[in-house]
Protein backbone atom coordinates (compact mmCIF):
# COMPACT_ATOMS: atom_id res chain seq x y z
CA UNK A 1 0.00 0.00 0.00
CA UNK A 2 0.99 3.39 -0.82
CA UNK A 3 1.99 5.97 1.81
CA UNK A 4 -0.70 7.05 4.13
CA UNK A 5 -2.31 10.77 2.83
CA UNK A 6 -2.04 11.69 6.91
CA UNK A 7 1.87 12.11 6.33
CA UNK A 8 0.93 14.68 3.88
CA UNK A 9 -0.79 17.59 2.89
CA UNK A 10 -4.73 16.23 2.66
CA UNK A 11 -6.80 17.21 0.09
CA UNK A 12 -10.44 15.93 -0.64
CA UNK A 13 -10.21 13.22 -3.96
CA UNK A 14 -13.16 11.84 -5.09
CA UNK A 15 -12.63 8.90 -7.75
CA UNK A 16 -15.54 6.56 -8.08
CA UNK A 17 -14.76 5.07 -11.38
CA UNK A 18 -16.49 4.32 -14.77
CA UNK A 19 -17.62 0.96 -13.47
CA UNK A 20 -18.47 1.59 -9.16
CA UNK A 21 -22.46 1.28 -8.61
CA UNK A 22 -24.44 2.85 -5.92
CA UNK A 23 -27.34 3.68 -4.53
CA UNK A 24 -27.55 6.80 -1.82
CA UNK A 25 -30.47 8.35 0.00
CA UNK A 26 -29.63 11.87 1.52
CA UNK A 27 -31.44 13.93 4.04
CA UNK A 28 -31.85 17.04 1.98
CA UNK A 29 -30.39 18.44 -1.38
CA UNK A 30 -27.74 20.55 -0.03
CA UNK A 31 -24.76 18.34 -1.24
CA UNK A 32 -23.66 19.50 -4.84
CA UNK A 33 -21.83 16.45 -5.81
CA UNK A 34 -22.87 15.50 -9.52
CA UNK A 35 -23.43 11.77 -8.68
CA UNK A 36 -25.45 12.66 -6.06
CA UNK A 37 -28.16 14.84 -7.99
CA UNK A 38 -30.56 12.21 -8.95
CA UNK A 39 -30.65 10.43 -5.59
CA UNK A 40 -33.65 10.30 -3.63
CA UNK A 41 -34.17 12.37 -0.82
CA UNK A 42 -35.46 11.53 2.81
CA UNK A 43 -35.86 14.53 5.33
CA UNK A 44 -36.24 12.11 8.07
CA UNK A 45 -33.04 11.10 8.25
CA UNK A 46 -32.38 14.68 9.31
CA UNK A 47 -33.87 13.65 12.74
CA UNK A 48 -30.31 11.78 13.50
CA UNK A 49 -28.46 13.82 11.76
CA UNK A 50 -27.35 11.04 9.14
CA UNK A 51 -26.49 13.51 6.30
CA UNK A 52 -26.58 10.24 3.31
CA UNK A 53 -26.54 6.09 3.68
CA UNK A 54 -26.45 3.94 0.76
CA UNK A 55 -24.86 0.84 -0.43
CA UNK A 56 -22.21 0.62 -3.00
CA UNK A 57 -20.23 -1.75 -5.41
CA UNK A 58 -16.90 -0.11 -5.97
CA UNK A 59 -13.95 -1.06 -8.23
CA UNK A 60 -10.81 0.12 -8.81
CA UNK A 61 -9.84 2.61 -9.15
CA UNK A 62 -11.93 4.36 -6.75
CA UNK A 63 -10.46 5.82 -3.81
CA UNK A 64 -12.22 8.81 -1.55
CA UNK A 65 -10.30 11.20 0.68
CA UNK A 66 -12.19 13.88 3.13
CA UNK A 67 -9.94 15.66 4.22
CA UNK A 68 -11.83 16.90 7.43
CA UNK A 69 -15.15 14.86 7.83
CA UNK A 70 -17.75 16.64 9.15
CA UNK A 71 -19.45 13.58 10.93
CA UNK A 72 -19.26 10.01 12.36
CA UNK A 73 -18.83 7.67 9.11
CA UNK A 74 -19.90 4.10 9.60
CA UNK A 75 -19.25 1.47 6.52
CA UNK A 76 -19.69 -2.16 6.95
CA UNK A 77 -18.56 -4.52 4.44
CA UNK A 78 -20.91 -6.82 2.63
CA UNK A 79 -18.07 -8.42 -0.21
CA UNK A 80 -14.72 -8.23 -1.25
CA UNK A 81 -12.51 -6.10 0.42
CA UNK A 82 -10.65 -2.46 0.73
CA UNK A 83 -9.17 -0.45 3.21
CA UNK A 84 -9.91 3.09 5.30
CA UNK A 85 -7.76 4.95 7.04
CA UNK A 86 -8.17 5.09 10.62
CA UNK A 87 -6.16 5.99 13.34
CA UNK A 88 -3.44 6.70 11.25
CA UNK A 89 -3.04 3.61 9.09
CA UNK A 90 -4.69 1.52 6.47
CA UNK A 91 -6.86 -1.29 7.63
CA UNK A 92 -8.12 -4.11 5.86
CA UNK A 93 -12.45 -4.10 5.50
CA UNK A 94 -13.70 -7.32 4.98
CA UNK A 95 -17.02 -8.86 4.41
CA UNK A 96 -18.79 -9.28 7.99
CA UNK A 97 -16.28 -6.49 9.07
CA UNK A 98 -17.50 -2.51 9.87
CA UNK A 99 -15.59 0.05 10.76
CA UNK A 100 -16.49 3.66 12.60
CA UNK A 101 -15.03 6.97 12.33
CA UNK A 102 -15.69 9.68 14.40
CA UNK A 103 -16.00 13.25 13.20
CA UNK A 104 -13.49 16.05 12.09
CA UNK A 105 -10.56 13.54 10.94
CA UNK A 106 -9.62 12.44 7.67
CA UNK A 107 -11.12 10.05 6.32
CA UNK A 108 -9.90 7.58 3.39
CA UNK A 109 -11.09 4.41 1.64
CA UNK A 110 -10.36 2.97 -1.79
CA UNK A 111 -10.38 -0.63 -3.33
CA UNK A 112 -7.38 -2.84 -3.71
CA UNK A 113 -5.86 -3.90 -6.89
CA UNK A 114 -7.80 -5.88 -9.23
CA UNK A 115 -10.73 -6.11 -5.81
CA UNK A 116 -14.26 -5.17 -6.28
CA UNK A 117 -15.66 -3.89 -2.87
CA UNK A 118 -19.48 -3.63 -2.26
CA UNK A 119 -20.55 -1.73 1.60
CA UNK A 120 -22.90 0.18 2.89
CA UNK A 121 -22.39 3.17 4.33
CA UNK A 122 -23.90 5.58 7.20
CA UNK A 123 -22.66 9.11 7.30
CA UNK A 124 -23.54 11.82 9.93
CA UNK A 125 -23.53 15.43 10.20
CA UNK A 126 -22.76 16.48 13.82
CA UNK A 127 -21.30 19.88 15.30
CA UNK A 128 -17.77 20.14 16.84
CA UNK A 129 -19.67 21.10 19.93
CA UNK A 130 -21.84 18.03 20.43
CA UNK A 131 -20.31 15.00 21.41
CA UNK A 132 -21.01 12.11 18.68
CA UNK A 133 -22.78 9.15 18.96
CA UNK A 134 -18.87 7.56 18.91
CA UNK A 135 -18.19 6.57 22.51
CA UNK A 136 -15.30 5.48 25.12
CA UNK A 137 -16.34 1.96 23.90
CA UNK A 138 -16.96 2.32 20.52
CA UNK A 139 -15.25 -0.06 18.24
CA UNK A 140 -12.85 1.20 15.47
CA UNK A 141 -13.29 -2.00 13.55
CA UNK A 142 -15.37 -4.96 14.56
CA UNK A 143 -17.56 -8.28 13.47
CA UNK A 144 -20.75 -6.98 12.17
CA UNK A 145 -24.03 -8.66 10.52
CA UNK A 146 -24.38 -6.23 7.44
CA UNK A 147 -27.47 -7.75 5.95
CA UNK A 148 -30.23 -5.87 8.18
CA UNK A 149 -28.46 -2.43 7.39
CA UNK A 150 -28.56 -3.37 3.99
CA UNK A 151 -32.12 -4.38 3.77
CA UNK A 152 -33.09 -1.22 5.45
CA UNK A 153 -30.69 1.06 3.44
CA UNK A 154 -32.50 -0.99 0.38
CA UNK A 155 -35.92 -0.44 1.78
CA UNK A 156 -35.45 3.46 2.54
CA UNK A 157 -33.95 3.99 -1.17
CA UNK A 158 -37.05 2.34 -2.82
CA UNK A 159 -39.55 4.17 -0.45
CA UNK A 160 -37.91 7.60 -1.18
CA UNK A 161 -37.88 6.89 -4.96
CA UNK A 162 -41.46 5.86 -4.41
CA UNK A 163 -42.00 8.70 -2.74
CA UNK A 164 -45.74 8.31 -1.00
CA UNK A 165 -44.39 9.21 2.09
CA UNK A 166 -45.83 7.49 5.38
CA UNK A 167 -44.80 5.47 8.08
CA UNK A 168 -42.54 3.04 6.17
CA UNK A 169 -39.78 5.83 5.58
CA UNK A 170 -40.23 6.63 9.02
CA UNK A 171 -39.53 2.81 10.23
CA UNK A 172 -36.88 2.42 7.37
CA UNK A 173 -35.06 5.82 8.72
CA UNK A 174 -34.79 4.51 12.31
CA UNK A 175 -33.47 1.09 11.57
CA UNK A 176 -30.49 2.25 9.58
CA UNK A 177 -29.66 4.62 12.67
CA UNK A 178 -30.25 1.89 14.54
CA UNK A 179 -27.92 -0.77 12.89
CA UNK A 180 -24.89 1.93 13.22
CA UNK A 181 -25.55 3.05 17.17
CA UNK A 182 -25.89 -0.69 18.05
CA UNK A 183 -22.40 -1.18 16.44
CA UNK A 184 -21.12 2.23 18.11
CA UNK A 185 -22.85 1.60 21.34
CA UNK A 186 -22.61 -2.21 22.29
CA UNK A 187 -24.34 -3.70 25.49
CA UNK A 188 -22.59 -6.80 25.48
CA UNK A 189 -19.57 -5.08 26.13
CA UNK A 190 -17.43 -6.75 29.13
CA UNK A 191 -18.37 -5.00 32.35
CA UNK A 192 -14.82 -4.90 32.73
CA UNK A 193 -13.93 -2.51 29.86
CA UNK A 194 -16.53 -0.33 30.92
CA UNK A 195 -15.16 0.45 34.39
CA UNK A 196 -11.21 0.20 32.90
CA UNK A 197 -12.36 3.01 29.82
CA UNK A 198 -15.01 4.79 32.53
CA UNK A 199 -12.56 5.95 34.70
CA UNK A 200 -9.51 6.58 31.73
CA UNK A 201 -12.23 9.47 30.57
CA UNK A 202 -12.21 11.11 34.26
CA UNK A 203 -8.62 12.02 33.97
CA UNK A 204 -6.99 11.54 30.81
CA UNK A 205 -4.03 13.90 31.90
CA UNK A 206 -3.30 10.90 33.88
CA UNK A 207 0.36 8.98 32.30
CA UNK A 208 -1.69 5.75 32.37
CA UNK A 209 0.35 2.27 31.79
CA UNK A 210 -0.95 -0.87 30.51
CA UNK A 211 -0.27 -2.30 34.00
CA UNK A 212 -2.72 0.36 35.61
CA UNK A 213 -5.50 0.27 32.87
CA UNK A 214 -5.34 -3.59 33.75
CA UNK A 215 -5.49 -3.13 37.74
CA UNK A 216 -8.75 -1.49 37.38
CA UNK A 217 -10.34 -4.21 35.31
CA UNK A 218 -8.63 -7.05 37.83
CA UNK A 219 -6.85 -8.51 34.91
CA UNK A 220 -3.36 -8.81 33.15
CA UNK A 221 -2.05 -6.76 30.72
CA UNK A 222 -1.85 -9.33 28.72
CA UNK A 223 -5.84 -10.43 29.25
CA UNK A 224 -6.79 -6.56 28.62
CA UNK A 225 -4.70 -6.58 25.11
CA UNK A 226 -6.38 -9.75 24.09
CA UNK A 227 -9.92 -8.36 24.77
CA UNK A 228 -9.55 -4.42 23.48
CA UNK A 229 -8.51 -6.07 20.44
CA UNK A 230 -11.61 -8.52 20.17
CA UNK A 231 -13.91 -5.48 21.25
CA UNK A 232 -12.75 -2.70 20.09
CA UNK A 233 -10.65 -3.19 17.36
CA UNK A 234 -8.01 -1.31 18.99
CA UNK A 235 -4.63 -2.33 21.79
CA UNK A 236 -5.12 -0.50 25.04
CA UNK A 237 -2.59 2.18 24.21
CA UNK A 238 -3.80 2.59 21.02
CA UNK A 239 -7.47 3.28 22.45
CA UNK A 240 -6.19 5.74 25.16
CA UNK A 241 -4.41 7.81 22.70
CA UNK A 242 -8.03 8.05 20.26
CA UNK A 243 -9.73 9.11 23.68
CA UNK A 244 -7.04 11.53 24.33
CA UNK A 245 -7.53 13.12 20.91
CA UNK A 246 -11.31 12.49 20.49
CA UNK A 247 -11.19 15.24 24.16
CA UNK A 248 -8.03 17.17 22.35
CA UNK A 249 -10.85 17.93 19.52
CA UNK A 250 -13.72 19.22 21.29
CA UNK A 251 -11.69 21.44 23.72
CA UNK A 252 -9.71 22.80 20.60
CA UNK A 253 -13.65 23.47 19.37
CA UNK A 254 -14.89 25.21 22.38
CA UNK A 255 -12.08 26.72 24.38
CA UNK A 256 -9.16 29.26 23.66
CA UNK A 257 -6.88 27.58 25.48
CA UNK A 258 -3.24 27.19 23.90
CA UNK A 259 -2.22 24.16 22.30
CA UNK A 260 0.04 23.36 25.08
CA UNK A 261 -2.79 23.45 27.70
CA UNK A 262 -4.62 21.17 25.41
CA UNK A 263 -1.62 19.02 25.25
CA UNK A 264 -1.52 18.74 28.99
CA UNK A 265 -4.51 18.46 29.70
CA UNK A 266 -5.58 14.87 28.01
CA UNK A 267 -1.99 13.26 28.71
CA UNK A 268 0.62 14.70 26.61
CA UNK A 269 4.38 15.09 28.28
CA UNK A 270 4.62 17.76 25.29
CA UNK A 271 3.12 19.92 23.13
CA UNK A 272 5.26 18.36 20.14
CA UNK A 273 4.31 14.82 20.67
CA UNK A 274 0.76 16.32 20.84
CA UNK A 275 1.03 18.13 17.66
CA UNK A 276 2.63 15.19 15.80
CA UNK A 277 0.36 12.23 17.26
CA UNK A 278 -2.55 14.70 16.41
CA UNK A 279 -1.41 14.92 12.75
CA UNK A 280 -0.83 11.84 12.26
CA UNK A 281 -4.37 10.34 13.21
CA UNK A 282 -6.61 13.42 12.36
CA UNK A 283 -4.85 14.31 9.19
CA UNK A 284 -3.93 17.82 10.54
CA UNK A 285 -2.25 19.97 13.20
CA UNK A 286 -4.21 21.21 16.08
CA UNK A 287 -3.56 24.97 15.21
CA UNK A 288 -4.75 23.58 11.49
CA UNK A 289 -8.16 22.03 13.31
CA UNK A 290 -9.07 25.32 14.92
CA UNK A 291 -8.58 27.30 11.98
Amino acid sequence: MRKSPAHSHPKDVEILGETTRYQVVRSDDSDMRGWFQEEPVCPLLGQHHIAHCGIMKALPPFEVVRADQSGTFMLACIEGEGVILADGQWKRIRAGQACLQPPFVMNALKCLPGKPWTFAWVRYHESREVRPIVSSLSPITGTFDVAPLKAAIQGLHAESIADKGGSALHHWSELVHHYVVRFAQPHCTDDRLWRVWQLVETDLARLWTLDQLADIGCMSGEHLRRLCRKELGRSPMQHLTHLRLQRARHLLSVTDDKVEVIARAVGFESAFTFSNTFKNWVGCRPSEFRG
